[in-house]
């Protein structure tokens, strides 16, 4: 490594990060070391020139007679204000009566001042020193305080900073480019080879090539980066060796996934053969009668539904209403609406198919009962609606182990009374719409779900549609119909949609569906949507 290599600082983030680290943390030790040197290096200093002082003292206490009065002593005691330090003070007598004071008097006060061994006090801004003097100093029974100029400690004290400071901050800087270096020579240079391997190693797994040579190779470790660098070529194995592996699987999977395509097609071409053929059990044109409208809307949720609706010819000129809801989805659901489809139509009697004349049915003798309590009850109606019965019984007793049912209303309609007959096996309310809208009449529940077990006994009802009136039929999908968060569409909102007036039976229902649409927004369909209307067009 070349010596521009070797300090290369910015270069390397994570020994520049940990040299920086290092650095403040010897800053830091050598401040903490430094805190008590600095009150060491003061009292040092305090304590020389209270050496200095004492000396002075000691000094002319020996040239003066022991037997000398006050104010002799004090004359001499005052010379010390010739010397550069001592700038003032003040001598006291043993009972502590001031003998007298010169220059700079001292903070330090008497009462303050221990009986034995000297007293020290230095003020806030350290230029101020006070001592006192007891009489085992002064070898007299008396007492001194002397006042010094200490300014010369402080400049001694910054010096001593400074000097300080700059031994610190040279020790912090070869430690930090020592553990620098280190870091480069033992750490950083064998990491951004293993960087560098890593990004041949992806770039060669990525790329499917041939293994690279790694840098790392030649470095020989016993420490924690020798077992990341053995792990890095133990994972490129196990990754190379999985990567074959998997290769093999992807290729089996592709074959496989060809033949599940083909399989998926032919069951799309299915469904889609099965999808027509729905559409073609329900009527290609709904059949209209004169003074009469007749609307109907389907969308499954899929491709082929278990929902259904129908309109067909009765005998004697009455109309056959059905919309009905298999319960579960898919193909079943859409072979069992085929069932229940063409077993109502059969067993109620129609008159025709595609226009082709049928053989009408005739009243049953077990019948007549109903018909002798009921007068008012078009004979034709009861065969029809005798119709639930034969379906329910044939589902039950023939496919009862599916366990297949459906909510179905069956309704039929006298065109020129507007007589409606009707069963609600389990289906949702009916409802009848006024010209003016808002809901006129709810057409309930007669009995179960058709198609649950045998012998049900379904009762009909009877209503009556007036000029303007419109007959709406819908199934679960429209109620149930649910939002992105799954807020569902619910029976309220249905029933809000129907408060203004229609014009057409085919304007309620593109108000409704596209309320509906509206409400899903960008979320899937869950159920199948079908809604069927017939009105009766006032004035005819």
């Amino acid at each position: 490594m070349s010596l521009k290599e070797l300090f290369q600082f910015p270069a390397s983030r994570l020994s520049r990060r940990i040299a920086l680290w290092v650095f403040f943390c010897v800053i830091l030790i050598e401040t903490l070391i430094f805190i008590p040197s600095y009150k060491n290096r003061e009292k040092e200093l305090l304590s020389q020139l209270k050496d200095i002082s004492a000396a002075r003292v000691a000094l002319i206490m020996d040239i003066v007679r022991p037997d000398a009065a006050d104010e002799e002593l004090f004359e001499h005691i005052q010379k010390l204000q010739n010397e550069k330090i001592v700038i003032g003070g003040a001598l006291y007598s043993a009972d502590g009566r001031k003998i007298g004071e010169f220059g700079e008097m001292p903070e330090l006060m008497i009462a303050d001042v221990e009986p034995a061994g000297m007293t020290f006090l230095l003020n806030k801004d350290g230029s101020r020193y006070d001592i006192a003097c007891s009489p085992v100093e002064l070898q007299r029974d008396y007492r001194l305080i002397l006042r010094h100029d200490s300014t010369s400690i402080g400049a001694g004290l910054f010096a001593y900073v400074l000097r300080i400071s700059g031994l610190v901050v040279i020790i912090s800087l070869v430690v930090t480019v020592g553990t620098w270096l280190t870091l480069r020579w033992i750490v950083v240079n064998p990491i951004l080879k293993l960087r560098q391997d890593l990004v041949r190693a992806g770039e060669a797994l990525s790329n499917d090539q041939q293994t690279p040579e790694f840098f790392s190779a030649s470095i020989q470790r016993n420490d924690e980066l020798g077992e990341v660098i053995g792990a890095f070529r133990r994972m490129y194995r196990r990754v190379s060796e999985a990567i074959n592996r998997r290769k093999q699987v992807e290729e089996a999977l592709k074959a496989s996934f060809e033949e599940v395509e083909a399989y998926s097609q032919e069951l799309n071409n299915e469904l889609e053969k099965g999808r027509q053929m729905q559409i073609n059990f329900l009527p290609n044109q709904l059949l209209q009668l004169p003074g009469w409208e007749t609307a109907a809307y389907f969308k499954p949720a899929r491709q082929v539904a278990g929902d259904f609706y129908d309109v067909f010819q009765l005998p004697g000129g009455s109309i056959g209403l059905v919309i009905a809801d298999v319960c579960d989805k898919g193909v079943g659901a859409a072979l069992f609406m085929a069932l229940f489809r063409s077993l109502i139509r059969i067993f109620s009697g129609q008159t025709s198919i595609d226009g082709l004349p049928l053989t009408c049915s005739e009243v049953l003798s077990d019948e007549m009962d109903y018909l002798a309590d009921n007068p008012s009850v078009d004979p034709t109606h009861v065969t029809a609606l005798k119709a639930i019965h034969l379906t329910n019984d044939y589902i039950a007793l023939n496919h009862g182990d599916l366990a297949m049912f459906a909510t179905l209303f069956f309704g039929i309609l006298d065109p020129d009374s507007g007589k409606l007959s009707y069963v609600n096996g389990g289906h949702e309310p009916i409802f009848v719409v006024g010209p003016g809208g808002g809901v006129k009449e709810r057409l309930a529940a007669t009995g179960p779900a058709v198609g649950i077990k045998p012998k049900i006994n379904f009762k009909m009802r009877q209503s009556r549609l007036e000029p303007g009136d419109i007959l709406l039929g819908y199934t679960d999908g429209v109620v149930e119909a649910h939002a992105s968060d799954g807020e569902f569409f619910t029976m309220a909102r249905l029933v809000s949609t129907l408060d203004a007036p229609a014009p057409s039976a085919a304007d309620l229902l593109n108000r409704i569906a596209g309320s509906v649409e509206k409400h899903i927004g960008e979320a899937d369909q869950f159920d199948d949507v079908t809604l069927l209307a017939i009105r009766k067009i006032p004035g005819k």
